[in-house]
């Protein structure tokens, strides 16, 4: 309902897009109900020249596309729907995949053919694609005895880095080096655990890992896999200190950093409370009284999409006229200023907010920076924010209050190779600074990427203006787009 109507079920619609100016490892997904949690899939997009033409060394003998995923026993639509309905948080899922297979530890699942195998050659280098599809959960990775060079995150290339574990939240995908040199020839388990980034009102969550097994060529198919050191479901330090480390790789070219600004924001994300809505027959009360239910925000403005009556976004955009599908009012900044990360910060009036779908105006070419400031209110938390429609450089992040004399540019920002990203995770009870320039004409959606803080209302939308010539405007409707 943003840029476009959902396809009905029993139809059909075919995307056709460019990637120009595009390499590395991108991927699709369903962006109805919890659709998204089995309908996705990865876009590889590949140098011309092939891998010689990789900026990295050494160059890889072959790839591996690793989607990591989530599995629950119950239909997702009909979560989604109790969910919706109630005013609860989804609870956790039963189990998490790697290649759609979840792995040993799962007694009812250890079969062979539900643990996937990555078969590798002694003194070979491999590029693993790795994908966090999961709906709501962030994602450590090992591999025991092996480590890691990180050569690409989210499609853009980085400065090599070294590490022995990839850290790797929904929507965001790393690109990653593994050479089979230094391990003996044996069997070795590849092991996601789940991150648990809530702290305060902490959110039910399910503490088993995923295991997939790298084999090398020889080794006995009897033989008990290496497991990698165990790593703590709520390792705040180890994820912040991958996710802050990563830098990009300046090529000619590629886009760089904008120095100057044209709008900044401060928008704070996190969770709250909002009355129960008509629709919600679940937690409304036989006495006509709206309780208060499980919201969240960004500047206290929680997204409600469209009703599938009206027009699309992008449709009432290209049309002129946004009557009654949303309103230009999304703010700059909070409308009360407090103690975003403490303790006491979490009270019922700072907590309520109310449904409404708010859009931010933009300019074409338009250079806007945002801060992302996390809130204690229910509970502090990783929160993965994404952007449709465009790349953004992350100049800085840190714990606690944004302080903007601190993080001056000079002091803290970088502006020289940030890492440039489409997914960025806010760190845990702190923040983030990002930059990009409004050169993609539509609404673009900007918004949570835990489907489960999704569905509460952590989004809001971009409307950014035509350009001055028909490239740079929004094109016509495909005659074949799905209508409401």
């Amino acid at each position: 309902m943003v840029t476009q109507c959902p396809v009905k079920p029993g139809c059909n619609y075919t995307y056709r897009f460019n990637v120009t100016g595009q390499e590395g490892t991108l991927w699709w997904h369903a962006h109805i109900s919890f659709l998204r949690a089995t309908v996705y899939g990865a876009l590889v997009i590949r140098p011309r020249g092939g891998a010689a033409s990789y900026p990295s060394s050494p160059k890889p003998h072959r790839e591996e596309v690793l989607l990591l995923g989530e599995w629950w026993n119950a239909n997702v639509y009909d979560l989604e729907r109790t969910a919706f309905l109630s005013g609860n948080v989804t609870g956790p899922a039963n189990a998490y995949t790697i290649n759609g297979k979840p792995g040993d530890p799962y007694s009812n699942c250890s079969a062979a053919d539900q643990t996937y195998k990555f078969h590798v050659r002694r003194n070979e280098t491999y590029l693993l694609r790795i994908i966090n599809a999961a709906l709501n959960t962030p994602m450590f990775l090992r591999v025991a005895n092996h480590s890691f060079t990180v050569v690409a995150a989210d499609a853009a290339y980085t400065t090599p880095y070294e590490t022995d574990v990839v850290v790797v939240a929904p929507g965001q995908t790393v690109d990653a080096l593994m050479a089979a040199a230094g391990a003996a020839p044996g069997r070795y388990y590849m092991v996601a655990t789940p991150y648990d980034s809530a702290v305060g009102g902490t959110p039910p969550f399910n503490p088993a890992t995923a295991r997939a097994v790298v084999e090398y060529a020889g080794a006995a198919g009897d033989e008990t896999p290496q497991l990698p050191p165990p790593t703590q479901n709520n390792d705040t330090a180890t994820a912040f200190r991958f996710l802050s480390n990563l830098t990009a790789l300046v090529l000619p070219g590629k886009p760089t950093v904008p120095l100057s600004v044209d709008t900044r924001m401060f928008v704070t994300v996190g969770l709250g409370n909002g009355d129960c809505q008509p629709k919600q027959t679940l937690c409304n009360t036989t006495d006509g009284t709206r309780p208060r239910i499980f919201s969240s925000s960004m500047n206290n403005a929680s997204f409600l999409l469209p009703d599938a009556g009206s027009p699309s976004m992008l449709q009432a955009h290209y049309d002129g006229n946004a009557s009654g599908v949303y309103t230009r009012d999304f703010p700059d900044r909070p409308p009360v200023i407090f103690d975003y990360t403490a303790d006491a910060s979490d009270t019922d009036e700072l907590k309520y907010t109310t449904k409404s779908t708010k859009v931010r105006t933009l300019r074409y070419n338009e250079t806007v920076e945002m801060v992302l400031q996390n809130t204690r209110l229910i509970a502090k938390e990783s929160h993965p924010m994404h952007l449709h429609g465009f790349n953004f450089f992350v100049l800085a992040q840190g714990f606690g209050n944004y302080d903007e004399a601190a993080a001056a540019p000079g002091f803290k920002f970088n502006l020289v190779n940030p890492q440039e990203r489409n997914t960025v995770a806010v760190p845990t009870g702190g923040w983030a600074v990002i930059r990009f320039v409004a050169n993609n004409p539509g609404m673009w959606f900007m918004h949570c990427h835990f489907d489960a803080h999704l569905d509460l209302g952590l989004g809001m939308v971009f409307e950014v203006q035509d350009g001055p010539t028909a490239e740079t405007s929004v094109p016509p409707p495909p005659l074949d787009l799905p209508h409401c």
